[in-house]
């Protein structure tokens, strides 16, 4: 028996705005099995009991320390085995950036990944973090383990993956040093599931809320499902629904098929 198995990652920017702007209604309408949220920007004691219990699901919050800022969570229909929180390094786990749940067929990562925009020192802060993140996923897929990473990466990885790569090459989020890990992610097996299944230019998952870049479509793409090679033949589509309001992102989603 096969089924198919839908999840979705979206960076909504205040989940509490994000509500107001109809995100409860979205996971009604498209009843995903899982839902990934980053930039939550919330501590659960703060929510509502609708937004920490929608119909048919449960949740799971990772908060920052520090009130309004960063935070993930993960919406689900089905109940995790386990879950842990963070990295186990407190500089990245007071951010509350990492959610990991592991399920039947795979452990599922929700990921708000850092903004190396700020100045130096938060770039060093970015790519420490992707070095300690990958240490541990690449110690899971050692162990056999199926490994899903969603989340906002805070990278486009090539030129096609962003409306005005040239004018970018200088700035956080498109930096070589930035683009050269996500190079290795797919070095060292991973897939980026959209591009397995569309090559397509001007397909974006962030854009400014300045001189009405979404409508314009100068956008960047920065949210991504990546999975280890052991998953390859369960991908059944990814997509990015760029008709989605309600954050400065718009929700990407991943198909697989499970048997």
């Amino acid at each position: 028996m096969f089924e198919n198995m839908n999840i979705v990652s979206w960076n909504v920017n205040g989940i509490r705005a994000c509500a107001k702007k109809g995100f409860l209604s979205y996971l009604e309408e498209t009843q995903p099995d899982i839902c990934c949220i980053q930039e939550s920007k919330a501590l659960e004691s703060d929510l509502s009991e609708e937004l920490k219990q929608p119909p048919g699901y449960e949740s799971i919050w990772h908060s920052a320390e520090k009130k309004g800022y960063s935070g993930v969570a993960i919406f689900t229909k089905i109940k995790p085995i386990s879950v842990n929180f963070g990295l186990g390094i407190e500089k990245f786990d007071s951010e509350g950036r990492v959610i990991q749940a592991e399920f039947e067929n795979f452990i599922l990562f929700s990921v708000y990944f850092p903004n190396g925009q700020k100045n130096e020192e938060r770039l060093a802060y970015k790519l420490e973090f992707f070095h300690e993140f990958f240490k541990l996923t690449n110690d899971l897929v050692k162990m056999g383990k199926n490994v899903i990473i969603c989340g906002d990466y805070n990278i486009a990885h090539t030129a096609i993956d962003l409306a005005n790569p040239k004018a970018n090459e200088k700035y956080s989020g498109y930096l070589p040093i930035e683009r050269a890990w996500m190079d290795k992610i797919v070095s060292d097996g991973y897939i980026d599931t959209f591009r397995y299944f569309n090559k397509e230019p001007k397909n974006y998952s962030w854009w400014s809320y300045r001189a009405g870049a979404r409508k314009r479509n100068i956008g960047w793409r920065i949210d991504y499902f990546f999975v280890s090679p052991s998953l390859k033949n369960n991908l059944h589509s990814a997509s990015i629904h760029s008709n989605v309001l309600g954050s400065d992102h718009c929700p990407v989603s991943l198909t697989l098929t499970i048997n």
